[in-house]
């Protein structure tokens, strides 16, 4: 079978409704036709220009997103700024740009179950319940199957979400049994793993005063990064849709952006013109993205 663009995005509906995002997201499609035929699906975090034309690289009729490329309504298009060029360069290369943003991170089996499945956390329960939806809400919380000193686990974040990661508050001899993990940005909400009695809440996006709240609270703090916590976790998630799209008898490939980097990056490990410079071809051990 070869679908279209209404059937990923049924296919979406169904793992991560769209009812699920917050009142200011704005997941589904961004640009494109919902009746355009779909061989190829390429997903990136970010819809960057360098992402659409990887896309484009790859003879793909779909860029599947975490971030929507368009938040609020636009008063108008310039094709030479972000996002009117990645639009304008969409539209004219007949691709859909698509999103599944924070549907995805609250819905279960979605980004922040993931994140608890790569920290090996057993009973594992929503951080923030959603009012009315079973198994549904940011962030989640679970046990490790043993207590384990803290430097242990900080040595656990780096090999799964990269070095770039930051130790706000906690000291090395503590000892770390309850984890709370939010994808992104969750440093707003270190009062309810402190509530929900976590050791350590790993997230990304901490500031000075989510850390001084949790050294308040006596829980720890690792930034992990908006971008390689997230990241993670969809290029799982992109596993996953392999594996449905193959059940359903789809005729479709879908890749990732391997190579793709956050906007955040240490001096050592900036890029200029597309070339690295400093840590050329350092690699890091992390979970498996096929």
């Amino acid at each position: 079978m070869l679908p279209d663009t209404r059937d990923v995005l049924d296919l979406l509906e169904g793992l991560a409704p769209a009812r699920l995002a917050e009142y200011w997201d704005n997941p589904g499609v961004q640009v494109g036709s919902y009746s355009q035929k779909i061989t190829r699906i390429f997903m990136a975090l970010d819809p960057a220009p360098k992402a659409l034309h990887s896309a484009l690289d790859r003879h793909a009729e779909l860029l599947l997103t975490h971030h929507p490329l368009i938040f609020t309504p636009l008063s108008q298009i310039d094709i030479h700024t972000y996002p009117g060029n990645v639009v304008t360069e969409a539209i004219r290369s007949n691709i859909s740009v698509v999103a599944v943003h924070t549907n995805l991170d609250v819905a279960p089996g979605g980004m922040n179950d993931i994140l608890a499945e790569f920290l090996g956390l057993q009973d594992i329960n929503v951080l923030k319940e959603m009012a009315g939806t079973d198994g549904a809400g940011l962030g989640r919380i679970g046990t490790l199957k043993k207590k384990r000193s803290f430097c242990s686990v900080a040595e656990d974040v780096k090999r799964i979400f990269g070095p770039d990661y930051r130790i706000l508050t906690g000291q090395e001899d503590i000892q770390i049994q309850r984890v709370a993990v939010v994808g992104g940005a969750g440093g707003s909400l270190v009062d309810v793993a402190a509530e929900k009695n976590a050791d350590l809440l790993i997230t990304g996006d901490v500031t000075h005063h989510h850390a001084l709240e949790a050294e308040m609270a006596g829980i720890a703090l690792i930034d992990a990064g908006h971008f390689n916590t997230e990241q993670t976790a969809f290029m799982k998630f992109a596993e996953r849709l392999r594996g449905l799209t193959g059940d359903l008898g789809w005729e479709i490939e879908i890749t990732t952006d391997e190579d793709e980097v956050g906007p955040l990056q240490s001096c050592g490990t900036m890029t200029s013109q597309g070339e690295k410079i400093g840590i050329e071809n350092q690699k890091f051990d992390r979970p498996s993205r096929l």
